[in-house]
């Protein structure tokens, strides 16, 4: 059984309420983070990030270690999101490990996603509890423990 040790932050960038909630729930089950922040857009996640990565880190707004974000969202969509991260300046953008998390996973834009160097890997929403634990496994080693 592998047992989780928190991260400082994990970021939901999701539109859908239903999809926000069941991975939240799931996160705090799974003790993921200390704090769990949900963006409602693209455009959002992307202010509050210049705020969190732009300073030295801090209580009030900390940088995420892990995002998860979808595709299809209003105002700014995920490729959007992808396309301004990239071009941003962000002083802390390096240590945030980017999932995308979608229900319509097309070919295109799975083929798209292949232009993000920032986008590690693709989910099905929602998360699962082995989707957590492998991908803390697999880019947070430090805070899995076998028990």
């Amino acid at each position: 059984m592998r047992k989780l040790s928190p991260l400082k932050m994990i970021m939901l960038v999701d539109d859908d309420d239903t999809t926000n909630y069941l991975n939240q729930r799931l996160l705090e089950k799974l003790d993921a983070a200390e704090k769990v922040l949900v963006m409602k857009d693209g455009e959002e996640a992307l202010n509050y990030l210049t705020k969190a990565c732009e300073s030295a880190h801090s209580e009030e707004f900390p940088c995420p270690d892990l995002m998860f974000l979808d595709i299809k969202m209003p105002v700014m969509d995920g490729f959007e999101f992808l396309e301004a991260y990239k071009n941003s300046k962000l002083t802390f953008k390096q240590e945030i490990v980017i999932m995308m998390l979608t229900s319509s996973a097309s070919f295109y834009d799975l083929e798209k996603l292949k232009q993000f160097p920032d986008v590690k890997k693709h989910y099905s929403k929602s998360l699962t509890e082995t989707d957590v634990k492998d991908i803390m496994e697999a880019y947070f080693p430090a805070h899995v423990s076998q028990v």
